[in-house]
Protein backbone atom coordinates (compact mmCIF):
# COMPACT_ATOMS: atom_id res chain seq x y z
CA UNK A 1 0.00 0.00 0.00
CA UNK A 2 0.49 3.73 -0.51
CA UNK A 3 -0.51 6.77 1.30
CA UNK A 4 -0.38 10.16 -0.21
CA UNK A 5 -0.37 13.29 1.92
CA UNK A 6 -1.03 16.36 0.03
CA UNK A 7 -0.09 19.98 1.55
CA UNK A 8 0.41 23.47 0.44
CA UNK A 9 -3.10 25.10 -0.33
CA UNK A 10 -5.00 27.86 0.42
CA UNK A 11 -6.38 31.09 -0.73
CA UNK A 12 -4.45 33.64 -3.19
CA UNK A 13 -4.90 36.17 -5.50
CA UNK A 14 -5.20 36.27 -9.26
CA UNK A 15 -1.89 35.99 -10.01
CA UNK A 16 -0.19 34.78 -7.22
CA UNK A 17 1.62 31.64 -7.00
CA UNK A 18 1.86 28.39 -4.68
CA UNK A 19 3.25 25.13 -4.20
CA UNK A 20 1.48 21.90 -4.00
CA UNK A 21 3.32 19.04 -2.13
CA UNK A 22 2.77 15.32 -2.17
CA UNK A 23 4.71 13.45 0.09
CA UNK A 24 4.33 9.08 -0.14
CA UNK A 25 5.06 6.61 1.86
CA UNK A 26 4.95 2.96 2.00
CA UNK A 27 5.44 0.71 -1.05
CA UNK A 28 6.66 3.59 -3.12
CA UNK A 29 9.18 1.68 -4.99
CA UNK A 30 6.88 -0.13 -6.71
CA UNK A 31 5.33 3.68 -8.14
CA UNK A 32 5.76 4.17 -11.75
CA UNK A 33 3.84 7.53 -12.63
CA UNK A 34 2.37 10.13 -10.26
CA UNK A 35 -0.68 12.84 -10.98
CA UNK A 36 -2.34 15.83 -9.59
CA UNK A 37 -5.71 16.40 -10.02
CA UNK A 38 -8.52 18.76 -9.57
CA UNK A 39 -12.47 19.21 -9.24
CA UNK A 40 -14.27 22.52 -8.36
CA UNK A 41 -17.50 22.43 -7.37
CA UNK A 42 -20.10 21.37 -9.69
CA UNK A 43 -17.60 20.09 -12.35
CA UNK A 44 -15.88 16.76 -12.99
CA UNK A 45 -12.44 15.88 -11.84
CA UNK A 46 -10.00 16.83 -14.16
CA UNK A 47 -6.07 15.19 -14.63
CA UNK A 48 -3.72 18.33 -14.55
CA UNK A 49 -0.20 17.04 -14.38
CA UNK A 50 1.38 13.81 -14.36
CA UNK A 51 5.27 12.61 -13.82
CA UNK A 52 6.78 9.08 -14.50
CA UNK A 53 8.73 8.90 -11.51
CA UNK A 54 11.48 7.33 -12.76
CA UNK A 55 11.81 8.37 -16.28
CA UNK A 56 10.90 12.57 -15.45
CA UNK A 57 8.43 12.66 -18.57
CA UNK A 58 5.49 14.78 -17.53
CA UNK A 59 2.27 15.82 -18.65
CA UNK A 60 -0.23 18.66 -18.81
CA UNK A 61 -3.83 19.62 -19.59
CA UNK A 62 -4.11 22.42 -21.27
CA UNK A 63 -5.28 24.84 -18.99
CA UNK A 64 -2.75 24.75 -16.85
CA UNK A 65 0.05 24.02 -19.75
CA UNK A 66 3.13 27.47 -19.36
CA UNK A 67 1.81 28.25 -16.00
CA UNK A 68 2.02 24.79 -13.87
CA UNK A 69 5.21 23.02 -13.76
CA UNK A 70 5.03 19.33 -11.50
CA UNK A 71 8.65 17.62 -10.48
CA UNK A 72 9.41 15.34 -8.21
CA UNK A 73 12.11 14.78 -5.24
CA UNK A 74 12.97 10.57 -5.47
CA UNK A 75 14.70 11.26 -2.20
CA UNK A 76 11.95 12.38 -0.40
CA UNK A 77 9.44 10.46 -2.12
CA UNK A 78 7.64 13.86 -2.76
CA UNK A 79 6.04 15.37 -5.88
CA UNK A 80 5.18 19.34 -6.28
CA UNK A 81 2.99 21.27 -8.23
CA UNK A 82 3.94 24.72 -8.82
CA UNK A 83 1.08 26.63 -9.80
CA UNK A 84 1.96 30.73 -11.33
CA UNK A 85 -0.07 32.67 -12.58
CA UNK A 86 -3.15 31.53 -10.72
CA UNK A 87 -6.32 32.05 -12.01
CA UNK A 88 -9.88 32.22 -10.17
CA UNK A 89 -11.14 29.23 -12.13
CA UNK A 90 -7.75 27.49 -11.02
CA UNK A 91 -10.56 27.19 -7.75
CA UNK A 92 -10.46 23.65 -6.75
CA UNK A 93 -9.42 20.69 -4.40
CA UNK A 94 -6.57 19.37 -5.56
CA UNK A 95 -5.75 15.42 -5.33
CA UNK A 96 -2.63 13.85 -5.57
CA UNK A 97 -2.43 10.28 -7.06
CA UNK A 98 -0.23 7.52 -7.68
CA UNK A 99 0.13 4.19 -9.70
CA UNK A 100 2.04 1.09 -10.40
CA UNK A 101 2.06 1.37 -14.40
CA UNK A 102 2.31 3.85 -16.99
CA UNK A 103 -1.19 3.87 -17.73
CA UNK A 104 -4.84 2.82 -16.69
CA UNK A 105 -6.33 4.18 -13.63
CA UNK A 106 -4.64 5.51 -10.49
CA UNK A 107 -4.23 2.95 -7.81
CA UNK A 108 -3.46 5.47 -4.90
CA UNK A 109 -4.95 9.03 -3.41
CA UNK A 110 -4.42 11.52 -1.34
CA UNK A 111 -7.40 13.30 0.34
CA UNK A 112 -7.16 16.85 -1.18
CA UNK A 113 -6.34 20.03 -0.48
CA UNK A 114 -7.93 22.90 -1.29
CA UNK A 115 -6.65 25.99 -3.51
CA UNK A 116 -8.77 28.63 -3.66
CA UNK A 117 -8.17 31.62 -6.07
CA UNK A 118 -9.77 35.41 -5.75
CA UNK A 119 -9.90 37.83 -8.38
Amino acid sequence: QVQLVESGGGSAQAGDSLRLSCAASGRTFSLYRMGWFRQAPGKERELISTINWRAGRTMYADSVKGRFTISSDSAKNTVYLQMNSLKPEDTALYTCAADNSDWGPFDYWGRGTQVTVSS
